[in-house]
C-alpha cells in the first residue's frame, strides 16, 4: 500500500467495487478498502446467497410435484447443510471473480478498517494514506427493534439465518419487506411452520395494493400465517424456535471518522449527497445504501458508476426516475413505475390492464400459473405509467417494462412489438392489450 492515491474507495459492495472498476477503466489509480470480503453485503450476506437458497427451495417444490409432469420422484428431502454449502461455493466463486477483475485492471484492494483523519486522509488499520478523491460505499446493516434483542442464536437477522445449520420447526418473521418475504418462502418450502407479523395494514407495503393482497392470498394458501397491524410482544417470542428480525436496514456510518472530515449526515444517519453523488466535502462522494434512498444493489451500482466518473473529471448524474424492484419470493414479485393508487393520486386518468398466467401458454406448460401481469396507463396519452407482476420469472419479465416506462411507451407501442410464442413475456404483452379490452386470450370484457 502506497502513501498517496488518486482515488480511494471504502467498501467493496455493489456500489464500491463497480465504482473501482469504472474508475480504473477511466485510467485512475484506485485503492479499495474492505473490512470484510469483496462483494459486500449483497454478495456475502444478501442478494446472491438468498437467491441461492431460493433456488434450492424452488427445486424442492418442483420435485415434490414431479408427478404432475409424469416424472416419478420418491424420498425427496432437503439437506440444509448441503444447501448452505452450495450457497457458500457460489459466493466464493463470485468473490474470486471480483478479485480477478480487480487484478486485470490493476486495482489494489486491502482488507482493513478505514477512518477519516482529515478531509483528504484516511487511517487504514493504523497506516496513514492520503487521497485526491474518495468514495464512501460502506453499505448498511440490519436494523433492530426495541424489546427484541438479537442474540444470534434464537433471535437472529438475515446475516445469521444464511448460515443456519438446521431447519427450524417454527419461524417467526418480524417484518414483511422483501427480505422477510423471501425467507418466509424459503423456509416454508423446507417444511418450517412460518408466521409473519407486520405492523402496517398489509404485507409488502411498497408494492401495488392489488399485488400485495394477491400475494398474501398465495402465501396463506401455501400455509404461511400472516398477521398484519400487529405488534409482537416479547412474551410471544418463546413460542418459536427461531425469530427473524427483518425490519429494514440502517447505514454503516459509525466509526468512520466522518466528523473529522466534516461530512454531513442527514436523517437516520445517511450521508447527504447530490445527484452527482458528491457530499458537502469537495472530492468526497458517497454511494449505495449509505447515501440513502432506495436500498437496492442495482441502484448502488449505478451510483458507483456516477461517482467514479465524476471523480475522474466527467459530469455524470444519477437518474432515479426508473428503478425496478424485485422480490425473489415463490412466486416472484416485480414492479416499475407508479402503482395504481399513486397514479390516481397524481391526477392521471388511469386505465388498468391485467393478464393471468393461468391463461398464458408457456406458464401452463411450466406448471407456473399463479399470478398475473398488471399495467397502469394514462388513458389520455396511452403512456404506460407502471407495470407490476406477480408470478414465476417476474424478476426477468420486468426488464421489458423498465424500458417501456423509461421511454414513455404506449400500449400501442408494446402491442405492435411481436413477442415470441409461447413465452411468459406474452403476459405483459396481453396485459397491454387488456387496457383497452382487447386481450386476445381472454374472454370478451364488458
Amino acid at each position: 500500500m502506497e502513501k498517496n492515491y488518486e482515488l480511494i474507495i471504502i467498501g467493496a459492495g455493489p456500489g464500491g467495487y463497480v465504482a473501482a472498476i469504472r474508475a480504473a477503466q477511466l485510467g485512475a489509480k484506485v485503492l479499495v478498502i474492505e473490512k470484510d470480503e469483496l462483494g459486500g453485503t449483497c454478495l456475502n450476506r444478501g442478494c446472491i446467497p438468498t437467491k441461492a437458497l431460493v433456488a434450492s427451495a424452488s427445486v424442492l417444490l418442483t420435485a415434490r410435484r414431479a408427478g404432475q409432469f409424469g416424472i416419478k420422484a420418491e424420498n425427496i428431502s432437503a439437506d440444509i447443510i448441503a444447501i448452505i454449502e452450495r450457497k457458500n461455493k457460489i459466493v466464493k466463486q463470485f468473490r474470486m471473480g471480483i478479485a480477478g477483475i480487480f487484478k486485470s485492471y490493476n486495482i489494489e484492494s486491502v482488507k482493513g478498517n478505514a477512518v477519516f483523519t482529515a478531509n483528504n486522509e484516511l487511517d487504514i488499520s493504523g497506516e496513514k494514506v492520503s487521497f485526491k478523491k474518495c468514495i464512501i460505499a460502506t453499505g448498511s446493516k440490519p436494523s433492530t427493534i426495541p424489546g427484541v434483542t438479537v442474540d444470534g442464536s434464537k433471535i437472529i437477522t438475515s446475516d445469521h439465518i444464511l448460515d443456519i445449520q438446521s431447519i427450524p420447526s417454527t419461524l417467526l418473521i418480524i417484518g414483511s419487506g422483501a427480505i422477510g418475504i423471501e425467507f418466509a418462502c424459503i423456509f416454508n418450502a423446507l417444511g418450517t411452520k412460518v408466521t409473519i407479523v407486520e405492523m402496517l395494514p398489509r404485507i409488502m407495503p411498497n408494492e401495488d395494493e392489488e399485488i400485495s393482497d394477491k400475494f398474501k392470498q398465495l402465501l396463506v394458501r401455501d400455509g404461511i400465517e400472516i398477521k398484519t397491524e400487529y405488534k409482537v410482544t416479547s412474551e410471544e417470542l418463546a413460542n418459536y424456535e427461531k425469530v427473524l428480525v427483518s425490519t429494514g436496514r440502517k447505514p454503516i456510518t459509525e466509526n468512520l471518522g466522518l466528523e473529522k472530515a466534516g461530512i454531513k449526515l442527514i436523517e437516520r444517519g445517511f450521508i447527504a449527497v447530490n445527484d452527482k453523488m458528491e457530499t458537502n466535502v469537495s472530492g468526497v462522494y458517497a454511494v449505495g445504501d449509505v447515501a440513502g434512498g432506495v436500498l437496492l444493489a442495482h441502484k448502488a451500482s449505478q451510483e458507483g458508476i456516477v461517482a467514479a466518473e465524476n471523480a475522474c473529471g466527467k459530469d455524470s448524474r444519477a437518474d432515479y426516475s426508473i428503478i425496478p424492484g424485485c422480490v425473489y419470493s415463490i412466486p416472484e414479485v416485480s414492479s416499475v413505475g407508479l402503482s395504481e393508487k399513486k397514479a390516481i393520486e397524481k391526477g392521471y386518468e388511469v386505465g388498468v390492464g391485467r393478464f393471468p398466467f393461468a391463461a398464458c401458454g408457456r406458464a401452463i406448460t411450466l406448471g407456473e400459473t399463479k399470478g398475473f401481469a398488471k399495467i397502469i396507463v394514462d388513458l389520455k396519452t396511452d403512456i404506460i405509467l407502471g407495470v407490476h407482476i406477480i408470478g414465476a420469472e417476474a424478476s426477468e419479465l420486468i426488464a421489458e417494462a423498465v424500458l417501456a416506462v423509461k421511454l414513455k411507451a404506449t400500449t400501442k407501442d408494446l402491442t405492435r412489438i411481436i413477442h415470441a410464442h409461447p413465452t411468459m413475456a406474452e403476459a405483459v404483452f396481453e396485459a397491454a392489450h387488456d387496457v383497452h379490452k382487447q386481450a386476445i386470450d381472454l374472454p370478451k370484457r364488458k
